[in-house]
């Protein structure tokens, strides 16, 4: 899939586009379940813990949705990527935290090979946020950032916006028994001028399938 600007004179959500893109807050975020058992045994399988199996599965989910691989441009248009990656954060020796990019693969055995000399890089570093990561050619544009908060089973999470960003954002909370089964809370944060609730729904539906899968 190729990148690509959006023809907007025929594009179902032009209305919406018009609608959300200038507004002060114009992000929505939803926190939901998802299954998790025996995620850990499953992602061991590809040499992955379980904190790199479902970083991989939201970013395929995400590619999987057409509003998440789709950016505002400064002119007031719309670029969809044939493809986008993820940005996380990882906890550093220090007890502070660093960003690190992962690139997508579609594999989770090659995205935790790849993912695991990074988050190495990372944890030891100090200093500036971005100290030790390695983006190579991927672009800001074309991130998902993401964290973990591990110690937390939250029912809703608030993400830091800046000015313009319209990234989707997905945060991760702690695995929690319940009824002999493992979920995990996950909040997923959007530009309502790129998606709506039908694309979140979507989100969902594809990473569990994906978690499912592995």
């Amino acid at each position: 899939m190729q990148d690509r600007d959006l023809p907007l004179e025929s594009w179902p959500r032009r209305a919406a586009l018009q609608h959300f893109q200038h507004m002060a807050q114009p992000a929505f975020s939803v926190t939901a379940p998802v299954d998790v058992t025996g995620l850990r045994e499953r992602a061991a399988a590809h040499g992955a813990t379980p904190w790199l199996a479902y970083h991989h599965a939201a970013l395929e989910a995400a590619n999987a949705v057409d509003g998440m691989r789709q950016a505002l441009r400064a002119d007031g248009g719309v670029r969809e990527f044939g493809a986008i990656h993820a940005s996380t954060t990882v906890l550093r020796d220090d007890g502070s935290f660093g960003f690190l990019t992962l690139p997508r693969e579609p594999s989770l055995a090659a995205f935790a090979a790849r993912a695991r000399p990074g988050i190495e890089r990372v944890r030891r570093a100090t200093g500036d946020l971005f100290a030790a990561d390695e983006p190579g050619d991927v672009q800001p544009q074309t991130l998902v950032h993401m964290t973990t908060l591990p110690w937390l089973a939250f029912t809703a999470f608030t993400h830091a916006r800046g000015q313009g960003d319209d990234r989707p954002k997905v945060a991760f909370g702690r695995f929690t028994a319940q009824g002999g089964r493992l979920t995990m809370p996950v909040c997923v944060d959007v530009h309502h001028a790129l998606c709506d609730g039908v694309h979140v729904g979507r989100f969902f539906e594809q990473l569990q399938a994906r978690l499912d899968a592995i």
